[in-house]
Parts: structure tokens; sequence; C-alpha cells
């Protein structure tokens, strides 16, 4: 059965979201305060470990079942020539994954993570959003269910990443439609197109705010008017994440962008997101202040497929394993002082 068989039910989901345990989070923080170091001496791996206890549910968290998830979809706004890439890229990039040979395979194999890509309708682009809606209702709607369908509720640490050409472009025109400003504050030179191409990007968003500006500013219009399936499938596993309790960890810029339209309607859909990296991508920076989450990584990458955030999800184990393994004062024998 779909998590999301209506537009009225992702609204009420998105307006009934649980919380983390006030209980495991003082458990856990209770236990940072026994471990043998000096309090705040781990910085953000002690507040990690605390954050991880609240949504897990346990005093002592941890991952024993890590999933990335890739969603890949394809943009019928590349017409306007937005990419560095053709469009075939994103299948050809999508069989690399299955092949094991792109980023993400390493990176989420040495984080201990299961990697599932999932492509939609790499077949069929969404329509160019400067002209009309990018999907149909029931289009937005299976994507979110896509989305919410790669959501195991047993699940201890989720992250998600994209593979689309062109989606940069969507990923701008979502934040600014969410998030107000102009082109120049969203667009940015994506995959690495030149002067020209980053003008052209940012005609384009600028095309795509025109037409839809008397559309209604919720959630689900947005993502249907000016995202992309597989921007969209992010934000639906976002959401069943929730209700799962289960910790997100995001990528980078379009990853973020898929959440923007949620957040600027309902601030607490981020409690339960690690923001795993700031990209290089310029407008990232902005749009994490906006969802006031701050990057646990930044090391100037921009490459996509949830590489920065694989990484991240290495950091949050070592943020696990010191909260799990380490003694107690009382355990060592060692004074508090």
């Amino acid at each position: 059965m779909s998590l999301f068989p209506t537009v009225a039910a992702f609204d009420a989901a998105l307006a009934s979201l649980p919380a983390a345990d006030p209980s495991c989070r003082a458990a856990a923080a209770a236990r940072q305060a026994q471990l043998t170091k000096p309090a705040g001496s781990l910085g953000r791996l002690e507040e990690i470990a605390i954050f991880m206890a609240g949504w897990q549910r346990r005093a002592r968290p941890r991952i024993d079942r890590g999933r990335a998830v890739i969603f890949a979809g394809n943009h019928g706004v590349t017409r306007h020539g937005i990419s560095a890439f053709p469009p075939e890229v994103t299948a050809q990039m999508v069989a690399n994954f299955a092949r094991g040979g792109a980023a993400i395979n390493a990176l989420a194999g040495a984080a201990g993570l299961d990697l599932r890509v999932v492509p939609i309708a790499l077949d069929q682009p969404t329509a160019d959003f400067t002209v009309e809606p990018a999907m149909s209702e029931a289009d937005c709607l299976t994507a979110l269910n896509i989305g919410a369908e790669a959501v195991d509720p047993g699940l201890d640490l989720l992250l998600l990443g994209e593979m689309g050409i062109g989606n940069t472009t969507a990923a701008a025109a979502l934040c600014q439609r969410s998030f107000g400003g102009t082109a120049v504050d969203w667009v940015g030179v994506g995959t690495g197109v030149d002067g020209h191409g980053l003008e052209v990007k940012r005609q384009v968003v600028e095309l795509a705010m025109a037409c839809h500006a008397e559309a209604p500013l919720t959630p689900f219009e947005t993502l249907r008017r000016v995202g992309g399936r597989e921007i969209v499938a992010i934000a639906g596993a976002m959401l069943a994440a929730r209700h799962h309790h289960v910790p997100v960890v995001l990528d980078g810029f379009i990853c973020a962008a898929a959440l923007a339209p949620m957040a600027a309607a309902v601030p607490a859909i981020t409690d339960h997101i690690v923001a795993g990296h700031r990209s290089a991508e310029a407008a990232h920076g902005r749009l994490l202040d906006r969802l006031q989450l701050r990057p646990l990584l930044d090391l100037d990458m921009r490459l996509g497929e949830g590489s920065g955030g694989a990484v991240a999800a290495a950091v949050i184990r070592s943020a696990l394993a010191a909260h799990d393994q380490m003694a107690t004062f009382s355990d060592a024998g060692v004074s508090e002082g």
C-alpha cells in the first residue's frame, strides 16, 4: 500500500511529524557525561551520538543496517542546454553504479552501507518546467512513493543521493520558489558549465518562476512543478524515514533542495536530518543556512551520487563507536576530577 496515495495523504504526513525520543536522548547525554574524557572534548561526535540515540530510540545507537539509496531521473528542461553533459549520461552513470565503478560504490562500501540505485523512468524525462509543470499530480505521487518504498522501518541510518543531468537547475528553482531571492542567489555551475551556460541556467530558472508564479506555494505543488522524479523521490524518502524514526544523512545541494519545499512550510521536517557536507556548489551553504542545518564536513566536493554523505556516514560510525565502546570513569577506575 502506498504511503502517499493522495496529495492529502502527503500533506497529512508532513503535518504529523513524530519527534525524537527525549528519554533516549537524555540517557545518551548522561552516558557521554560519564565517559573517560573531559566534557565536550569530542565535540560534534558527542552531539551526533545523542542525535542518533533520540531517533533510533536507544541510548547506545548503532548502525547494523545502514543504507545508501541513489535515485536517478531525467529532466526535460535540459533541452535549453543547461548542462555540460548530455541527458544520456544519467543512464550511463546508472549502468556504472550497477557495475560498481562509481565513487559512491567505493565510498558506500567504505562506510559499511548497503547501496541501492533506483532509476525512475529514465526514458521519460519530466516536462520542460519553463512552460508547464514538470510532472502531473499522478507522476509526482508515484515518485514520492518510490522514495518512500526505499525506506525499511528497521534501518538504522539512511543516506540519500541522486543522479540526473540537469538537476542542479531544478534544485535552484526549488530553492527560489521555497525561499525567495533571485536566480543569481541559487544557480551555480553544476557539472561545470561556462559563463554562458551559467547565464542560460539563470534565465531558465527565471522563466520557471514566471511560469508558475500563480501556482499554490505548497510543498507538493513546488515539487511537482519545478522538481524532478529523483528529487521528489528523495523528498518522499525523507518524509517516510521520519515516520519510521530513521535518521537521514543528506548529500549535497540537490538533496537539500528536495527538502526545501517541505522545510519552508514545516521547519521541523529537518529535525531528523544530518547535512553530510557542504558542497562546492555555491548555493549549498546558503541553503543549509536557511534550513538551519550545520554540515558535518566541508571537503570541496561537488560530485553528487551521495558521495559526500557517504564520507559523513563514516564519521557518524566513529561517533557511535566512541559512544558505545569507551569506558566510563567508574568502569576504568579513573577519577572524574
